[in-house]
Parts: structure tokens; C-alpha cells; sequence
């Protein structure tokens, strides 16, 4: 055991206090200000200064006092709307209605550590590690802060991010180039009829069965006018309409999100604008007035080969060769996209699932958790990634 590593298994409880005490009392998007205080007064008390980004987002810098590039690490800092069904946890959720179901806990106790060792060992050090604690992840938190210049004062020269991951198992690790994650467009849909009597159809305009064929007709996209090898996926998460059984409505509201892997912003016929096209020719069949809101959340999350590269080098150091999985791509969505995008940038899923401890339970769902044994590999990861992109920069 080298002595980083010896140090971080040294700062093992002091990790999983951390994590726990986040997802003790998680809060929402841009809302985290218990939690921003929290990270504060850790990185103070190392020796860090601190600044605020986007109200709740925290940004710490390590200077070396040696010329060298730059290295962005980042961690997220919201949780989810979803009470927590873990009931016998010791350290179960106590904001109602408010859970860490995707790891974010996790990841600000993994960064901060890391800020604690790489801070012991500046001697080790050339150039600048920046620290970012970022709100809102679940709801496109990134591009507010790049549009604050987080990438900027030190200009960053790369960017690595780390999410738990309960697909993978315990302790290995998944690093892929290339498309790794989807881009996000979250659709709202109001559907506009007539309404009238159940009994006399004829005299109302049906809002319902047109909304009911939109939601048939738009999954022809992704199975009749996409090419299989870029798959996409569009979802239905809220519907709402009427308020009596005998009563036509007015109108139907409707949300979803259309999901992709690729995406070309001057392509007349991407995913979405298909998507468009469908819903209003659809309403114009019924005889109903269409009107749709497209919010483009995230765009798909690229990994530089150069990063991956030197990601896999540092997997192999810290987990061994033969647990790091390329596991290519998945079609969920993340804002450190906005990064990657920007300046060169590797994410890594790091496993948590572990049957026999009930932490494969899939992410956002009320009963997830993480095995705590995985983080201190996180940390390291942490640690010697940055020392190992310095070196070769």
C-alpha cells in the first residue's frame, strides 16, 4: 500500500460520516444551502478559500505555486424529490420528501476527502486542482455556472467527474471514449379541444384521444424514422386532463422527455423536431390546437480519448486491470456535458452494487443506496488522477 493510499483508508469513517450526514438532510436544486455552509466550513478548515457560484454552488482552488495546467474536479450537490423508503437506515433521509437516490452524497464526501489529501501533498503538486461542488445537476445546474466562468480564472485544461453507478458492481469501474451519455429534452404539451357532455361526443372536440394517439404515434420515431445504431427514447411521465367522468375536457396537459445519443443542433430532422411534427399533425387530425414547450436540458455527454486514456491508466493503479469495464454508453443524461463540451473532460462510473447489501437497487428509485465500501477507491481516484494529469500535462 503506497501512502496516499494508506491515507485515504486512514480517512475511511471520516468519509462515510461525511456521506452520511449529506444524505441526512438532502435538499433540491439551487436550494442547498445547508449543504453549500457544510462544504465550506470543511475546505476552510483545510486552509482552503472558497467562492460562491450560482448562489449555492461552492469553488475551491489548490495552487501548487509551480507553473502547470489546470485540472477541474467536480462533484454534484442536489438530491431528488422522492421519499426515501430505507426505513432501518440509521442515517435515513430527515427532509420529507427529499432524498440523495442518486449518489450525490456520495460524491461531495469522495471530492472532499480528496481536497483534504491532494491538499497534504501539495508538495507532489505542479499547477492548479479546482474544486467545484455544482447545484442542480438533475436539472441542468452546469451551464449556469460555465456561463459564471467557472472554466475560466484559472482557464481550465481538463475536467474529470465520478458517479456511483449500481449497474456496475462493487469496486470496478467503467471508462469509455467517445458518447457515454444522452443528451435531454424535457417536452410540455397542451392538448386544446372542446369540451362537452360523454353523451354527445359529436358536439365537443376530444382532447383525450388525440393526446392518447400522440403518445401511440410519436414512439414511431425511435422505431420508424431513426436509425437503430443512434437509438433515442421517449417517455410520458405526466399526463392530466379532465375533472368528472361525464365531462369532456377542455384540454390535456401533458410531459415526457425525449432522450438521444446523437444529436446534431442543424439536423431539420433530429429527434426532436420529428417529435414535433407527429404532435401537431396528430391535433390537426383530431381538430385539436397543439401547443408544445421544448426545454433542451442536456446534450450528450462526450469523453476525450486523451482523458479516457488517462483515466484507464489511474483505474489500473487503483483497481487493478481486470476490473475496469468499457461499458460504452448510456442513454440517461448528465450536465457534465456542459464541461466535456467546453475543455477536455473523462466521466467514470464507479460500482456500488452489491446484492448482498441491497445497493443494485437502480439510481432515482426510493430505496437506493450506496456501498460505503466502494468510496475510499473513489477518493483514491480522485487523488491520483489529478496527480497523474499534472505529471503527464
Amino acid at each position: 500500500m503506497d501512502p496516499v493510499q494508506k491515507r485515504i483508508h486512514e480517512l475511511m469513517s471520516e468519509i462515510i460520516d461525511l456521506r452520511r450526514d449529506f444524505h441526512m438532510f438532502p435538499e433540491l436544486g439551487f436550494a442547498e444551502f445547508d449543504t453549500a455552509k457544510k462544504i465550506e466550513q470543511y475546505l476552510r478548515n483545510l486552509g482552503y478559500s472558497t467562492t460562491r457560484m450560482a448562489d449555492t454552488g461552492v469553488v475551491a482552488l489548490l495552487d501548487s505555486g509551480r507553473p502547470g495546467p489546470c485540472l477541474m474536479l467536480r462533484a454534484d450537490m442536489d438530491a431528488l424529490p422522492i421519499t426515501e423508503a430505507n426505513n432501518d437506515l440509521p442515517y435515513k433521509s430527515k427532509n420529507d420528501g427529499v432524498m440523495h437516490a442518486c449518489g450525490h452524497d456520495a460524491h461531495m464526501a469522495m471530492l472532499l476527502v480528496a481536497a483534504k489529501v491532494l491538499e497534504e501533498n501539495q508538495d507532489m503538486l505542479t499547477g492548479k486542482i479546482k474544486f467545484v461542488f455544482q447545484p442542480n445537476e438533475e436539472v441542468a445546474g452546469a451551464i449556469e455556472l460555465v456561463e459564471q466562468g467557472v472554466l475560466e480564472n484559472p482557464e481550465v485544461d481538463g475536467v474529470m467527474g465520478l458517479h456511483v453507478w449500481s449497474q456496475i458492481p462493487s469496486g470496478r469501474v467503467s471508462i469509455s471514449p467517445g458518447v457515454v451519455m444522452g443528451g435531454l429534452d424535457v417536452f410540455k404539451i397542451k392538448v386544446k379541444g372542446k369540451g362537452g357532455h360523454t353523451g354527445y361526443p359529436h358536439e365537443a372536440i376530444d382532447p383525450v384521444i388525440a393526446a392518447a394517439n400522440i403518445i401511440q404515434s410519436v414512439q414511431a420515431v425511435q422505431t420508424r424514422e431513426m436509425d437503430a445504431q443512434n437509438p433515442i427514447v421517449i417517455m410520458f411521465g405526466k399526463l392530466a386532463a379532465g375533472e368528472k367522468s361525464n365531462i369532456i375536457p377542455e384540454e390535456v396537459y401533458m410531459e415526457g422527455t425525449i432522450r438521444f445519443l446523437h444529436d446534431d443542433p442543424d439536423d431539420s430532422q433530429g429527434p426532436t423536431k420529428r417529435f414535433i411534427r407527429i404532435c401537431e399533425s396528430v391535433c390537426q387530425a383530431f381538430q385539436c390546437i397543439c401547443e408544445i414547450k421544448i426545454e433542451h436540458e442536456n446534450i450528450p455527454l462526450v469523453n476525450d480519448e486523451n482523458m479516457v486514456d488517462l483515466a484507464k491508466k489511474t483505474a489500473m493503479d487503483v483497481f487493478g486491470r481486470s476490473d475496469i469495464i468499457d461499458a460504452g454508453r448510456y442513454i440517461a443524461s448528465e450536465d457534465f456535458s456542459e464541461y466535456s463540451a467546453r475543455v477536455p473532460g473523462v466521466f467514470i462510473f464507479l460500482g456500488c452494487g452489491n446484492k448482498e447489501k441491497n445497493t443494485d437497487i437502480p439510481l432515482h428509485n426510493p430505496k437506493f443506496n450506496v456501498d460505503e465500501d466502494i468510496l475510499i477507491k473513489g477518493v483514491e481516484f480522485h487523488v491520483k488522477g489529478a496527480l497523474e494529469f499534472l505529471k503527464e500535462k
